[in-house]
């Protein structure tokens, strides 16, 4: 696994075996997953998504603690996956990364607690999985608006947005500090050390 610019998301790019019956890989390899992370990976929930070409799932984000971890990956078809640091008082506080994620590469991004997380259907019918190391609760679910200008996430050009109603609800990322729903960089830590121990 490899850590990305924003503390606390890898990528996990694995071999790829192919042969023409197909191909084989392995898509999560739980040491690995632990020496890379500290922790060994809670699973409580596993998502599937459908996304026709231009879907725009997120920023979502949940409360710290026990918020919601994902290790994500794209079954069929392609997206690019975002992460956004959205934790008040990290070093890096604002800034985001795209992270293609596909049925011929394989890769699989992880996100720990505390991170925004989102991403955009490139193909009709992405498909993507999720194990989540917490349940869903819609109380302590929240979102950012993906196409805040002040975020300025470079989404691809020539695919058009498609949001839900609640995504193109969601406030700013400055809205979304004034109302107090951002988590804290010192809790996320303070969280994370407390899964290694």
């Amino acid at each position: 696994m490899r850590e990305l610019d924003i503390k606390g998301a890898w990528v996990f790019e694995p071999k790829v075996f192919g042969d023409s019956r197909g191909s084989f890989h392995e898509w999560f390899k739980a040491p690995a997953f632990a020496e890379a992370v500290g922790h060994e990976l809670r699973l409580a929930q596993a998502n599937c998504s459908v996304s026709a070409r231009g879907t725009v799932r997120g920023i979502h984000f949940a409360d710290v603690p026990p918020s919601q971890a994902k290790y994500v990956k794209c079954v069929r078809g392609a997206i690019l996956d975002l992460i956004v640091d959205i934790r008040v008082g990290s070093p890096t506080f604002g800034q985001w990364e795209l992270v293609r994620l596909d049925d011929q590469t394989h890769h699989s991004v992880y996100l720990s607690e505390g991170l925004g997380h989102g991403f955009v259907a490139l193909t009709d019918d992405a498909t993507v999985v999720y194990l989540c190391s917490e349940g869903y609760a819609p109380e302590r679910e929240h979102g950012i608006h993906p196409l805040d200008p002040a975020i300025g996430i470079e989404w691809p050009e020539d695919v058009e947005p498609l949001l839900s109603d609640k995504d193109a609800a969601a406030p700013t990322l400055a809205e979304a500090a004034e109302q107090g729903l951002l988590p804290k960089w010192e809790d996320c830590q303070a969280f994370a050390e407390a899964l290694r121990r």
